[in-house]
């Protein structure tokens, strides 16, 4: 697998000459020998005590480029540095954040992140050995490569980078171990990590549109951390690294252009819990409740005019499942409490009678009268649930249709009508305008409990934290027969701190 980062590290002691470095990224191999990407490593105009670097990325062998073609270079790298290479890696983040494919709608425009603070990146490449580092930089170079190969280059180029050098990468890496992104996401802020991973979103999607035999299992994201008293888990998945789980489609050419605008989509979530410890005279109390549960479809596009007929399409969560408890086989908990599922349906029926009459003068009284009642009822769209697998806790959260009450992630639509047109429109809508689900702590009602034998005080015990969400999509304002329900699963470690007045 490629691993730049190593061969850019020893160049320091290999450029001390005048003539280049070159680093074969990719060759064809066989009949297409003669086309490859290279990286060119050459010492720049300066002083022998300044020993400055260049970096270039050269095609070679494609129509009708000459070879040796340069479509990049970087700025220098002063090889006298204690960390020579940092401009190198502060530029190429800057350049993807910057050509992003955030919402237009974002409250964070582009650029804003033209001047990433370099002590962030620093501190990355202080607290990581090259090893662990080279997984992360592989990953920042391939992203820079998508945007010169696929954007920025003859489609030659583009097949060519999606087929030799970006699908055997993928297939080789693992980012569920990549743990290095993030510290990386941490040290560089949220805004960044939303930049970069809608940029990292949209180069999946492109390469799983040209391989749709491809299971993009692999390529789904989450990271957990614990600080303040917060688990807080993060995941990304773009929408065809989701299982399909229920469809119903005939396959026309329309169903083909909303598919593949439908495609290029992205689920974003925030599962955050809040916990607590109190230490007891023969046990330990640990206590976790939902906080915040935030799940948002963000597009990944660039322009509403692309999209301007389906602008209104776009999947939904229809349901949440997320869990938090020790791990696998632990023998310290001595007990687990639930609390109540919460507001499990709710109807409220209001009945109206008026009665109106009328005498008329006859030589016989008569009286006409007219009755009227009107019903209203009130119906919550989402059911929570708690529930305990082990001593594992399981926060749960099903979207019902509010006018059928069928669950609608098991829903499957096979008619062309009109009846769930427009779905999206009006207040009783389960969830935001861009098709997002905010879940705040009171909603989920109480707490959980754990208790623990008191013998495991003083460590810090790994506890896993865990989420599934289901997307949906109904047709809204186009009329097609297309449905579907997709699913995604995250799992991860946090820390539990059994330490006094930690």
């Amino acid at each position: 697998m490629m691993d730049i980062w190593s061969w850019i590290c020893e160049l320091p002691d290999s450029t001390e000459s005048d003539s280049p470095q070159i680093f074969e990224l990719v060759n064809g191999g066989g009949d297409d020998s003669t086309r490859g990407i290279h990286v060119k490593a050459q010492r720049t105009a300066g002083s022998t005590s300044e020993a400055l670097l260049t970096l270039s990325i050269c095609l070679n062998g494609f129509h009708p480029h000459i070879d040796g073609n340069t479509i990049w270079v970087s700025d220098t790298c002063p090889l006298k540095s204690d960390k020579p290479f940092l401009p190198l890696l502060l530029q190429l983040v800057q350049e993807i954040i910057t050509r992003s494919p955030m919402a237009q709608t974002s409250t964070c425009p582009r650029s804003q992140f033209q001047k990433l603070k370099p002590d962030a990146v620093s501190w990355i490449l202080d607290t990581h050995s090259p090893e662990s580092f080279s997984n992360l930089f592989n990953i920042v170079f391939l992203m820079r490569l998508f945007w010169l190969c696929v954007c920025d280059a003859p489609s030659e180029v583009g097949f060519f980078y999606f087929e030799s050098l970006l699908g055997p990468y993928l297939e080789a890496m693992k980012l569920d171990q990549t743990t290095v992104l993030s510290t990386f996401f941490i040290a560089v802020g949220v805004d960044a990590e939303l930049c970069f991973m809608r940029t990292f979103g949209y180069m999946l999607t492109k390469w799983l549109l040209l391989t749709p035999t491809y299971s993009g299992h692999q390529l789904r994201l989450s990271y957990a951390t614990e600080a303040n008293g917060f688990w807080v888990l993060k995941a990304y998945a773009p929408l065809l690294a989701m299982e399909l789980s229920n469809n119903s489609s005939r396959n026309t050419n329309r169903d083909s252009v909303l598919n593949y605008a439908l495609a290029h989509q992205q689920l974003e979530t925030v599962i955050q819990l809040e916990y607590s410890v109190t230490f007891h005279e023969g046990y330990l109390r640990v206590t976790a409740r939902v906080d915040n549960l935030r799940f948002h479809v963000s597009k990944l596009g660039f322009s509403k005019k692309d999209e301007v007929d389906y602008a209104n399409e776009r999947h939904f969560v229809s349901r949440a499942r997320i869990w938090v408890g020790p791990e696998v086989g632990a023998t310290y908990v001595s007990g687990l409490s639930l609390g109540r599922s919460t507001n499990n349906g709710e109807r409220e029926v209001e009945q109206q009678r008026v009665v109106k009459g009328s005498c008329e003068k006859l030589k016989a009284p008569k009286i006409k009268t007219r009755a009227r009642m009107g019903t209203r009822a009130r119906i919550k769209n989402w059911r929570w649930d708690q529930d305990a697998e082990g001593n594992c806790v399981i926060f749960d959260a099903v979207l019902h249709d509010n006018s059928n009450g069928h669950e609608v992630a098991m829903w499957k639509r096979m008619s062309d009508g009109d009846e769930v047109r427009n779905q999206y429109n009006g207040p009783r809508r389960p969830f935001t305008k861009t098709r997002g689900l905010v879940f705040a702590g009171d909603e989920y009602g109480e707490g959980v409990e754990w208790r623990l034998s008191k013998e495991m005080e003083g460590n810090v015990l790994k506890w896993r934290i865990g989420g599934e969400v289901w997307v949906s999509y109904l047709p809204n304002q186009v009329k097609s027969t297309f449905s579907e329900t997709r699913c995604v699963e995250w799992c991860d470690e946090v820390d539990l701190p059994l330490i006094p007045g930690k």
